[in-house]
């Protein structure tokens, strides 16, 4: 697969940036493709809200490769503080060149406190990093799972993009990395850091896009397969199960099937490989208790894909986001 890179500045269109998702494996829509070149263009961070799996962080990973911009990645968590975000002190390397100063004699404490206060100490963590290296992709992965007080200080960062070290003073950025914020909407996030976004809701893919994703991430797959494995999906994902499978779950069923040789999904191989898709045991007590058969769409004779009046490829909104999974 054509693998090339390109500048901020080289991006003219959403449809020059669909083009560049589609060349790494990325396949999208207008809606996702222009959001993303809007917030590329205007130095603004892309904000993509969505349930697990449908491709918010993979997209950031796919803008890095288009870019050839390292990818910086910011996990967040609960209890995630600034310190944890910004920078650190080695005080193992401090402790040892204060020693090591010691034993050749060394008295003079103001210059010693500021040695050890030397850039070479310190630590760099995302946010610093992502300032200190042009360009960049700073991926800012589920930040609904941080706190609200991290929250406000993400954003007094993205606002300037400077960071003030109180030993070596202030940092700026020569010019703004890319930033990828990314939610699955475990709780609100607050409307100020929105609000400094562009934001794009991702939906799962349709049932057509899920096949081209499969064919396209899975060479090895059957058409047939590909087509059955994405019904499916669909049809699981309006099951009420704790856990919708999202492309990286079909994707890994669909790897599964086909490592053991199989061209299309009867509710034996479904049976012995729903580890693969659903990841809760309720959800597939769930399945087995509705009926595999019924749930899969896998009627003897049928390929599996949507029937008339089924949910596959309509479950999500109309104009689904694009997604891509390894």
């Amino acid at each position: 697969m054509l693998r090339r890179t390109t500048t901020v500045a080289g991006l003219d269109s959403p449809g020059t940036l669909a083009e560049l998702l589609d060349h790494h494996d990325y396949l999208t829509d207008d809606g996702l493709a222009t959001a993303a070149f809007l917030a590329v263009r205007m130095g603004r961070p892309l904000f993509l809200e969505g349930e697990a799996g449908v491709g918010k962080t993979e997209l950031a990973k796919t803008l890095s490769a288009i870019l050839g911009a390292p990818l910086i990645r910011l996990q967040c968590y609960e209890g995630l503080d600034a310190a944890q975000a910004l920078y650190d002190w080695d005080f193992a390397r401090q402790l040892l060149h204060l020693k090591a100063a010691e034993a050749t004699g060394a008295t003079d404490a103001r210059a010693l406190e500021g040695e050890i206060y030397d850039r070479r100490f310190l630590i760099a963590r995302p946010l610093l990093k992502a300032v200190e290296t042009q360009p960049s992709v700073l991926l800012v992965d589920e930040i609904d799972r941080a706190d609200d007080e991290f929250e406000a200080f993400l954003l007094e960062v993205l606002s300037d993009f400077t960071i003030s070290i109180p030993e070596l003073g202030t940092i700026r950025a020569e010019s703004p990395p890319v930033v990828v914020v990314t939610s699955n909407r475990t709780r609100e996030v607050h409307d100020a850091l929105k609000r400094r976004c562009i934001y794009h809701w991702l939906e799962h893919p349709d049932f057509d896009r899920e096949v081209a994703i499969l064919l396209r991430r899975l060479p090895g797959c059957a058409e047939r397969l590909a087509a059955e494995v994405a019904g499916a999906a669909a049809r699981l994902r309006a099951a009420g199960l704790v856990k919708p499978p999202g492309v990286a779950e079909t994707l890994d069923w669909a790897r599964a099937l086909t490592t053991l040789g199989a061209v299309r999904l009867d509710p034996e191989l479904a049976a012995v490989t729903l580890g693969a898709v659903l990841k809760y045991r309720e959800d597939q007590d769930a399945v087995r208790t509705q009926g595999l058969r019924t749930l899969l769409g896998a009627a003897p004779g049928s390929t599996g894909g949507p029937t008339p009046g089924s949910t596959a490829g309509s479950t999500a909104d109309p104009a689904p986001g694009g997604t891509r999974h390894a």
